[in-house]
């Protein structure tokens, strides 16, 4: 296996105010030669806003949105934005695209998605005929779209689907260049996610199913450094979404209501995962070996605990640790 692919990608777990908030961690794959930074959806500084401006500063490197919500944007102006990054950039996207919240979905399309699996699909196969300079014919309950994009010359783009449980890895297996999952263990991505993705593929007719990027919190353990604290700092939001705990529950992590047996969850199951820079490359190791293709290291616990500063040294010990 080349080093480019054991080689860790870099998360900006945050919304960021201004994309020079974001520049420490540009800088960091820039020197260290981590494999993209990943940026989360944002509804402060927009996301392909963002890594445009970084572009502009000098920091050309391969990027990824971790994901951006469906609703925000139609699929002809979603495949634009991602093959201008490509073009600004000079280097690789995934462009990940994920439903969002019902609630959310309502609040902007007067109604959820009857069948998310069906939204992804259609959004997704419309956004890669666009980029492959198809013209797309597309009248569907969830968009229409009648037009294909002006041809362009750019760096690749990978359209990609945030996946938690296995009826869209399913669809991500049918649609999608990449599925992005988050917290979801080892374990669950070898026995749970990975079938479903090769399940879709084949239904689709696919020679291979879609490669697999998940966000990993981790942690570097340091003197005075609590790390249930850290842990539960990074993944507390997230655990109150109830897919999301749906999704541990299925994969055998017991989060519950008492957040210290919570974060003792957490860190048994490699949820969030910590120890010295070394210890945790060979945490990291068991997510590539369970079928994870590209491991995104996601600082939220040390950052918003110790700042920004803490969580660029974190990650940087531990891509050296990986080379």
């Amino acid at each position: 296996m080349s080093t480019r692919a054991t080689t860790p990608a870099v998360l900006y777990p945050l919304q960021p105010d201004h994309p020079e908030l974001v520049a420490p961690f540009a800088a960091l794959v820039q020197r260290s030669g981590a494999r993209r930074l990943w940026l989360c959806q944002s509804f402060k500084a927009e996301p392909h806003q963002v890594l445009a401006h970084l572009s502009g500063a000098g920091y050309d490197v391969p990027v990824g949105t971790s994901v951006s919500v469906m609703p925000l944007r139609h699929p002809y102006e979603a495949a634009l934005q991602a093959r201008s990054l490509a073009l600004l950039t000079g280097q690789p996207v995934v462009a990940g695209y994920g439903i969002g919240t019902p609630d959310f979905v309502a609040a902007l399309t007067g109604a959820p998605y009857k069948s998310p699996r069906t939204a992804v699909r259609d959004y997704l196969t419309s956004v890669r005929d666009l980029l492959d300079g198809r013209a797309v014919d597309h009248a569907g309950p969830y968009h229409h779209l009648d037009a294909r994009l002006l041809p362009l010359d750019h760096a690749p783009v990978e359209v990609g689907a945030g996946v938690l449980r296995p009826g869209m890895a399913r669809t991500a297996g049918e649609a999608a260049d990449v599925a992005i999952t988050w917290m979801t263990p080892p374990a669950y991505v070898r026995d749970a996610l990975v079938p479903a993705l090769e399940d879709g593929a084949r239904a689709a007719g696919r020679p291979v199913r879609p490669r697999v990027a998940t966000a990993v919190h981790v942690a570097v353990a340091r003197p005075g450094r609590d790390l249930r604290r850290t842990a539960l700092a990074g993944a507390g939001e997230h655990l109150k979404g109830p897919h999301y705990a749906d999704m541990l529950r299925r994969a055998g992590v017991p989060v519950g209501d008492d957040p210290a047996a919570t974060a003792g969850a957490l860190l048994d199951h490699s949820v969030v995962v910590t120890g010295t820079p070394g210890e945790i490359a060979e945490r990291l190791a068991e997510y590539r070996a369970a079928g994870v293709d590209e491991v995104m290291l996601n600082p939220a616990g040390v950052m918003l605990t110790e700042g920004v500063r803490a969580a660029v040294d974190d990650m940087e010990e531990i891509i050296g640790a990986c080379g």
